[in-house]
């Protein structure tokens, strides 16, 4: 499909993943993959019924609809005490949580599991890390845009660079309105990204730069082809997306001067943002679980 250029190297296999053929419990492995696949179906058929309703609605030429994930997979495991999940179902059952049983298997509304690291790697392919981390496997985004009297050219990829913040300047000029200064005596940032209505109509849109991403004290910046990204608490790295966007080739400690540019341009983006360094966040607060008793809430909570 022409999606991944040929010239990126791939990215080896975490090292926390097993090779298939050496994973033993395959069934309920693959079993954790299907029941993902299923939620994607149905996904699918509700968008498929959207766009239904649009079409008998005779809105769907001049209607925008926008499919946008908001982050790379998901490695999360799910622990028994880890999220504030329900402990029974809407008829009384109890609810089996956690990743390690398997004997418990994905699918039915009384086991609530994720499909887990290995999984995620191979949904990221060919690219590192997940979400939570600002290496392309947690931050490239699939978006598709179906606007049949605007876009040009449907049913084709392209290439240019674009993000989240490029959304709602593109719905204000869609709509031939102004983003205002100030609302009721008060004032309000200015948008920060660019219209994507010019890649729409098949034209080359100047190159959004810089981008900037933070996330839970992971960090990064793009600079035309130029990757700025760290984990947290870790020193810069430096990548060439145009000919290594798997970011195999750490070029940090040959461009030294691109490494103090780009870091610089975080620096003044994340002072003007509001971007708080992860060691200035307050602590986070401890997660009850459901089934704990009263007085047990009651203690944490002092």
């Amino acid at each position: 499909m022409s999606l991944i250029d040929k010239n990126w190297p791939l990215s080896p296999r975490d090292p926390h993943v097993p090779a298939w053929t050496n994973v033993i419990d395959k069934s309920w492995e693959a079993n954790r993959m299907a029941t993902y696949a299923a939620m994607v179906e149905n996904l699918d058929n509700g968008v498929g019924d959207i766009l239904d309703a649009l079409k008998q609605k005779g809105v769907e030429q001049n209607t925008l609809v926008i499919f946008f994930s908001d982050n790379g997979a998901c490695a999360e495991p799910i622990e028994p005490n880890w999220y504030n999940v329900p402990s029974r179902t809407r008829d009384g059952r109890p609810i089996a949580v956690g990743n390690n049983n398997h004997s418990i298997f994905a699918g039915p509304d009384n086991a609530w599991q994720s499909y887990g690291l290995p999984w995620a790697n191979v949904s990221d392919t060919p690219f590192v890390l997940y979400k939570h981390f600002t290496h392309e496997g947690g931050i490239a985004s699939p978006f598709i845009a179906r606007w049949p009297a605007g876009i040009k050219h449907s049913g084709t990829v392209s290439a240019q660079l674009a993000h989240v913040t490029d959304i709602v300047p593109t719905l204000v000029e869609m709509a031939g309105a102004k983003h205002p200064n100030n609302y009721e005596g008060r004032s309000i940032q200015p948008l920060e990204g660019n219209s994507l209505i010019p890649i729409f109509e098949g034209e080359k849109r100047p190159h959004p730069s810089p981008i900037f991403w933070e996330h839970e004290g992971n960090r990064a910046v793009r600079l035309q082809q130029w990757k700025l990204l760290a984990h947290q608490g870790h020193e810069w790295e430096l990548y060439d997306t145009m000919t290594d966007r798997t970011e195999q080739n750490n070029l940090a400690s040959t461009h030294t001067a691109k490494v103090k540019e780009m870091a610089a341009l975080y620096d003044a983006w994340a002072k003007r943002c509001n971007v708080l360094p992860f060691s200035q966040l307050p602590r986070e607060r401890p997660i009850i679980p459901t089934s704990v008793t009263n007085t047990a809430s009651q203690s944490v909570s002092k």
